[in-house]
């Protein structure tokens, strides 16, 4: 299987739902118990075999950069006081055969625009997107790796999707869908955020997409669409007047941790899964709660 070898991050957003946590830091930088939203993000890319990561920055993102980067004087410090399993983790943020890119995103025109800021650096190769305050956990395999697999088979466009309840759909790109080949549910129309009235379905697409780069010519192209912005659910949309589009229900459980009640839920359910803190954090609950 030809492999998915670059991946875009867009990480300019302001994080204005977790002000003022996020007034000096980013809120891709959040932990869950012990991990960064954005190093769960690049993890599941890199599994997936995601060997180039480019990051779309803004203002006030350089600890992201620091993330990803190596802490000489850090690691000098945990080597000399013998904290070997701390320094490991430290060295193997990313693998070494894994390259970050930054590029700037100077204004914060969109989702769409942030995606476009990538163009020079994806040239003429699929790839995927993915959203770090979506925190999904898959089922044996990461979302990348699962748009990956249908992108072999049918050589298109494939967006991540979950159904939400229809009152909800004003938060969302929806699609409309009908059976598609091998079973595959394509495409039809995209829209972003619509009232729940006007929402084709309740199948949303959440934050992880696999793109073609004809996907830059459409956003070249694409107008200033919901709040100002440049979206790429607009680009999307445009895209389907050339190539088939799939949305895939994804296996897996979903977090909005650009939400405080799903980064609750998130840290929580992380934490109880954690193989050194379960145990006792959930004994703890069971107190707490009694």
């Amino acid at each position: 299987m030809a492999r998915i070898r670059k991946a875009v991050f867009p990480v300019a957003g302001l994080g204005t739902r977790f002000l003022p946590a996020t007034k000096a830091s980013p809120k891709e930088m959040m932990p869950i118990v012990d991990k960064p939203l954005i190093q769960y993000a690049a993890d599941e890319a890199v599994e997936a075999g995601v060997d180039q990561l480019v990051f779309i920055t803004g203002r006030s993102k350089r600890s992201i950069e620091d993330h990803f980067d190596k802490a000489y004087e850090l690691e000098a410090e945990l080597e000399q006081a013998g904290k070997d399993k701390l320094l490991n983790i430290v060295r193997n943020v990313l693998p070494t055969s894994a390259s970050c890119i930054y590029v700037r995103q100077a204004e914060a025109l969109g989702l769409g625009h942030a995606v476009l800021c990538a163009k020079s650096v994806i040239g003429n190769e699929p790839f995927a997107v993915l959203l770090a305050d979506d925190l999904i956990r898959g089922n044996g395999k990461g979302v990348v790796q699962q748009l990956a697999e249908v992108y072999e088979r049918h050589r298109c466009s494939v967006l991540a999707v979950q159904e939400v309840p229809h009152e909800e759909t004003h938060k969302y790109g929806i699609v409309e869908v009908e059976p598609g080949r091998d079973g595959q549910l394509r495409v039809i129309s995209i829209v972003e955020k619509p009232a729940p009235a006007d929402a084709p379905s309740n199948l949303a697409v959440v934050g992880r997409y696999l793109l073609t780069p004809r996907i830059f010519d459409k956003l070249e192209n694409t107008r200033e669409g919901a709040g100002g912005e440049i979206q790429l659910t607009d680009a999307i949309s445009n895209l389907l007047e050339d190539e088939h589009v799939i949305a895939y229900p994804f296996e897996g459980k979903r977090y909005d941790c650009g939400s405080k009640l799903g980064y609750l839920e998130a840290t929580v359910e992380f934490g109880l899964a954690h193989p050194d803190l379960g145990e006792r954090f959930s004994a703890y609950l069971r107190d707490f709660t009694r």
